[in-house]
C-alpha cells in the first residue's frame, strides 16, 4: 500500500484561497501584464449593454470591472471568488474607479448559490485548470447562464508555449523536492482538444477556440519571479513558508531559466492562452 497521502480537494482550496488572499494587491497591480489576454476573453464574450454578467474566480475584479463598461448602461455584473480578500481588493478599487453596477460575492464555483437561468454571460478568466473538480465548475456555470447566454472561459495553452509559467516552474523542481502531492496542472487544459471535450461533456454547444498570444517584458529575474508569485495563489502560498534563504535562492537562481528569453538589458517571456466560448 502506498503511504503517498491522497489528493484533497478541500485542503487545496484552503490553500488557494490563502495564497491568493495573500497576493491580492499585487495580482490586481500587475494586470497591465495580461491585459491583452482580458481584452481578448472579452471580445470573445460579445458582451452588451443591459446584460448581467457573472465573472468566476474574478480575484480583484479586473475582468469584472472591464466587463461591468460594457454592459453600461442598465447592465450588472456579479464578482464571485473563493478569496474574499480578492474580492475586497476589486471592491476597493472599483469604487476610486467609480464603477457603480459591480457587485462582490464570495462563493466556490463548483457550488454557485445562485438561480437557475440568471445570466446573460459567465467568464471565467485563467480559473478552469484550477478547480479540483471542473466537470462541477462548468455544470454550475451551464446551470446559471439563461438559454441563448455565452461562457467566456482562458486557460493557459501547452507547457511549452507559457515559459511565462513555465521557466518559474522549472526552478521550482529544480531546487525543491517534488511535492508530496500533486497539484492539478495549470496547463491541463492547454491542448485545445481536451478543453473542448470538456465543455461538450458539460453540456456547451457551439464552441469556438482561439489562441490568444501576448509577451511580457522583465528588467531582471526578480521582476519576473514576482510577477509569477503575484499568479501562484496556492503555490505563492506554500513557497512563502520556505526559510528566507531558499525563498531568496529561487529568486536569484530563475535567472538560468530565463536566460533564453534575454531580449537587451532584460527578458522578453512570451506565453499562449486559449480563449473559449461556448453556448449552453
Amino acid at each position: 500500500m502506498s503511504d503517498t497521502p491522497a489528493f484533497d480537494a478541500r485542503r487545496f482550496k484552503t490553500l488557494e484561497r490563502k495564497g491568493f488572499n495573500r497576493i491580492a494587491a499585487a495580482y490586481a497591480d500587475g494586470a497591465h501584464l495580461r491585459e491583452e489576454l482580458g481584452r481578448a476573453l472579452l471580445d470573445a464574450a460579445a458582451l452588451a449593454p443591459g446584460q448581467r454578467v457573472l465573472d468566476l474566480a474574478s480575484g480583484p475584479c479586473l475582468l469584472a470591472r472591464e466587463a461591468a463598461a460594457r454592459v453600461a448602461p442598465g447592465g450588472w455584473v456579479l464578482a464571485s471568488d473563493i478569496a474574499e480578500g480578492m474580492l475586497a481588493e476589486g471592491a476597493r478599487r472599483a469604487v476610486a474607479d467609480g464603477c457603480t453596477v459591480l457587485a462582490c460575492a464570495a462563493a466556490d464555483a463548483e457550488h454557485l448559490c445562485l438561480p437557475d437561468a440568471a445570466f446573460d454571460h459567465v467568464l471565467a478568466g485563467l480559473a478552469l485548470f484550477m478547480f479540483p473538480h471542473p466537470d462541477r465548475a462548468l455544470a454550475e456555470m451551464r446551470r446559471v447562464l439563461r438559454p441563448g447566454g455565452r461562457l467566456a472561459l482562458s486557460v493557459w495553452g501547452r507547457a511549452e508555449e507559457v515559459p511565462l509559467i513555465a521557466r518559474a516552474q522549472d526552478c521550482i523542481a529544480r531546487l525543491l523536492p517534488a511535492p508530496r502531492v500533486a497539484r492539478p496542472s495549470v496547463f491541463r487544459y492547454g491542448d485545445p482538444a481536451l478543453l473542448r471535450a470538456a465543455l461538450a461533456d458539460a453540456g456547451f454547444r457551439d464552441i469556438r477556440i482561439e489562441p490568444c498570444r501576448f509577451e511580457c517584458r522583465f528588467d531582471d529575474g526578480a521582476a519576473y519571479w514576482d510577477a509569477f508569485l503575484s499568479l501562484a495563489g496556492g503555490a505563492a502560498e506554500a513557497l512563502a513558508q520556505l526559510p528566507a534563504t531558499m525563498q531568496q535562492r529561487l529568486r536569484a537562481e530563475v535567472a538560468l531559466e530565463l536566460e533564453v528569453h534575454r531580449s537587451g538589458d532584460g527578458y522578453t517571456v512570451e506565453a499562449v492562452a486559449l480563449i473559449a466560448s461556448a453556448n449552453p
